[in-house]
Order: C-alpha cells, then structure tokens, then sequence
C-alpha cells in the first residue's frame, strides 16, 4: 500500500543523507522525495512516497523518530490531504501534431514553457494520476524528455 510520510527535520547538511539511508539500509524503496525549507530557514520539510504494510510504515515511522535531525514525522496518508506533482515534458510538436498537443495540454489545464520547431516543452502540475494522465496520452504523439518533481503533500485543515 502507498504512504505519503511529511518529515519535519533540521536544515543542516547531512540530514537528508541520514534519512534517505535509513530506509536503504533496511531494504526500503523510496518512490518520490521532495525537500525543502519551510517557513524558518532552520527546518526542512520532506515529503516521501513509499509502499508498505502498516508494520512496514510503523517501523519506518519509528526508526525516522530516533534520528536526532528529525523533529516530527507524519504518515499523512492516514488523513485527508491534498498533493500535487510537477512534470516538464518534451513533446514532438510536427506541424500535424501541434493543434492536438496544444488540446491536450489545454485539458490538462498545462501551459507551454518552451517553443523550438520540432518540439513544446509543457509544465502540468496536479495529482500523480491526472501527471500520469497526460504523460499517457502524449507518449502516442512522441515524448522526447520527462522530469518529474515527486509529490508533495500537506493534510487538508480542519472543517471545524
């Protein structure tokens, strides 16, 4: 099963290198990783995907509090939330492909970042399905490159 985990940790050099090695030294695959600074420039905010049961997500969980970087670790997967995933892709954009890629990224509410002769470099931003979906849909036309951020992930606030 997949688990987003939000980690706040100290900025310091070496902690990402702690964390990220704690999960490879225990055999666990890390899907997606995004950091960065949060609103104090002394802490961090890191955002993982990975996949597991519960005593796998547990034993994760537990082993991230014991390091002494990290200051609070959340499993947001077990709230409500809301993420979102940036891709930039290369699309070939041939003078009878570019009406339907242009459509495409329309739908997918995208924009073009970048115009050559044979090609668009296109931003989508969304959830990993709906950056799943276009890449899907524009790999038929011709995708020449792809980047990916990873997810981010903050649990929605309280209606209360």
């Amino acid at each position: 099963m997949k688990h987003t985990i939000s980690v706040l940790l100290q900025n310091k050099p070496g902690v990402l290198s702690r964390v990220t090695g704690l999960f490879s030294g225990r055999g666990f695959n890390i899907e997606s990783l995004s950091v960065a600074e949060t609103l104090d420039s002394s802490i961090s905010c890191l955002t993982l995907v990975t996949r597991g049961d519960e005593a796998i997500i547990e034993q994760i969980t537990k082993q991230l509090h014991k390091l002494i970087d990290v200051i609070k670790v959340t499993d947001i997967g077990d709230s409500e939330y809301v993420e979102r995933e940036m891709v930039l892709i290369r699309v070939k954009a041939e003078a009878q492909t570019r009406a339907e890629v242009l459509r495409v990224i329309d739908i997918f509410r995208g924009k073009v970042v970048d115009v050559s002769p044979k090609s668009y470099a296109v931003e989508v931003t969304g959830s990993t399905s709906k950056v799943q979906a276009i890449i899907d849909i524009l790999k038929p036309i011709g995708i020449q490159e792809i980047v990916r951020t990873g997810t981010i992930a903050m649990a929605r606030a309280s209606k209360k």
